[in-house]
């Protein structure tokens, strides 16, 4: 047993062997090709779902979503093991090759739903020790520069959205090849066959350059591995692997672990904020309330996955043609792609203005991006609710998609984009790893209760007519750009707050 005090991670201040771009560089790479299979996995699991193993829309949108939450809430446990037990940056390396074994096993020809929710049920815990603790080196990396950190996970979230572009265009081709040539639903494991590609692809990049993160990372990274504690970490993944798989199954308790995960997650925030020194307090209570106003954007989000997916199928026009000229179509699957194609026109550029606007002391205020994120998001839906009023035969066109995309990923940016930021920005660096994981459970919460308000929406599985289920999509639409107007003035109203806090934490820093 290792004797030694462990030694306390390096930060951005440190003397480095490598320079803050590449060791970035070698975290947003993994992080590419991970979400490269994340996304890769989410442009189908619907589809899948509702297709493949005859799902009605109600249970798809709610067995997806309880999983979407599970991958969520799952970084609250894994940001503590890198903090405290493995380090953030074996975490992140274990995490990855979890989440290749889970994507491999989706890739398995079965439609027994036990084995499907239990390969998900891996994706669950391998990225739970992969997420936050990424996100945590990123933060490592430059802490201490505000301007640099909202600038770096902007671009950080662009890589994102590289790997998700490329998968999400690429797994519906495959699907739809494999089945046309080979029968028998054999292309959604082969789509799912290759979202593992990809994280086998990102551990062997991250394999050549891991001399660039080498000196990123939490106290346990110093120190040899324990071997009893990585047995430890993985027993209680397995017996993660079947709760997940037990929750999934069964909605009545998919909805009580998610309710319950609210509570102690707010209550942990509260206990944290009270028990924090005095200079730290202000910080916290700024980052739940941003966290707060996070959750109502990601039932907003969860829509591109449920409701949106099941528009494109069902009320979308799949040709691209300018007056009259056919240019190319796309599956239902590939439309989500828009969302991941916008980020990456649109990253950059906000990138560039932040940095700018920090150099020149003109930089708004997370709070304020905030609230001009959910403006974009309702300007969003009223594009695809309104859309309804110009359909042809109960379809819309497919330019209606990319203009609704456009806004809803520029309010994506703005609020999604910086919700790692804030968190780098407002919690003590001790709290990183935990409160990068309550930040995600927040998301998991919000993930599952989008979920549900896409069962608004919900279609009979008789109904087929797009004259018929047209009205249902687009009167869901319209309410959801008249509750994110309601948060955009709710954002609003919390600005002279958010300056008192933030001021107050800046004074105390």
């Amino acid at each position: 047993m290792q004797t030694q005090a462990p030694l306390a991670p390096l930060s951005a201040a440190s003397s480095a062997p490598y320079t803050q771009t590449r060791s970035f560089s070698t975290i947003a790479l993994i992080e590419l090709w991970e979400r490269f299979g994340y996304y890769g996995m989410q442009a189908l699991i619907v589809y899948f779902l509702v297709q493949r193993l005859g799902f009605d829309d109600s249970r798809a949108n709610l067995v997806w979503s309880a999983c979407a939450a599970l991958i969520y809430v799952s970084p609250a446990i894994g940001g503590w093991i890198g903090d405290k037990v493995l380090g953030t940056r074996r975490c992140m390396h274990i995490g990855a090759m979890i989440l290749a074994l889970g994507y491999a096993l989706m890739a398995v020809p079965t439609q027994n739903t036990w084995f499907i929710f239990s390969a998900l049920g891996v994706v669950v815990v391998g990225n739970g020790l992969f997420k936050p603790n990424t996100a945590n080196m990123v933060r490592k990396i430059y802490e201490g520069d505000d301007s640099k950190i909202d600038s770096a996970f902007t671009l950080y979230y662009m890589a994102v959205n590289v790997g998700s572009t490329v998968s999400m265009l690429a797994t519906p081709m495959i699907k739809d090849y494999v089945n046309a040539n080979y029968g028998d639903g054999f292309g959604w494991h082969a789509a799912f066959a290759v979202c593992a590609v990809g994280l086998v692809v990102g551990l062997i990049n991250v394999s050549f350059t891991r001399r660039t993160i080498a000196h990123i990372g939490s106290a346990p990274d110093q120190l040899p591995l324990r071997v009893d504690k990585l047995l430890m970490v993985l027993g209680a993944g397995v017996l993660a692997v079947g709760a997940s798989a037990v929750i999934l199954q069964y909605q009545a308790i998919a909805r009580a672990f998610v309710y319950i995960a609210g509570i102690v997650v707010l209550g942990i925030f509260i206990h944290l904020i009270r028990k924090s020194e005095p200079n730290e307090r202000a910080g916290l209570i700024a980052a739940l309330v941003l966290t707060l106003q996070t959750v109502f954007f990601f039932i907003f989000y969860q829509q591109m996955s449920t409701s949106l997916s099941l528009f494109a199928l069902r009320n979308v026009d799949l040709d691209f043609a300018v007056f009259g000229s056919h240019l190319w179509t796309w599956s239902p699957a590939q439309f989500q792609a828009l969302n991941a194609i916008w980020i990456m026109l649109l990253s950059p550029v906000l990138a560039g203005l932040y940095s700018v606007a920090g150099r020149s002391g003109r930089d708004l205020s997370i709070a304020a991006k905030f609230a001009l994120g959910f403006a974009m998001v309702a300007v969003g839906f009223f594009v695809y609710g309104i859309a309804g009023q110009f359909a042809v035969g109960g379809k819309t066109s497919s330019w209606v998609m990319i203009i609704g995309y456009g806004c809803y990923s520029l309010g994506e940016l703005l609020v999604s984009g910086l919700g790692l930021a804030m968190i780098a920005r407002y919690v003590p660096a001790r709290m990183g790893g935990f409160m990068m994981g309550a930040y995600f459970v927040a998301v998991g919460i919000s993930q599952y209760l989008g979920g549900v308000v896409a069962n608004l929406a919900s279609v009979p599985r008789d109904m087929v007519d797009p004259l018929l289920t047209l009205p249902i999509y687009t009167s869901l639409f319209n309410k959801l750009g008249i509750g994110a107007i309601a948060c955009t003035l709710i954002a609003l109203a919390a600005l002279p707050l958010m300056r008192r806090l933030t001021a107050t934490h800046h004074a105390h820093a």
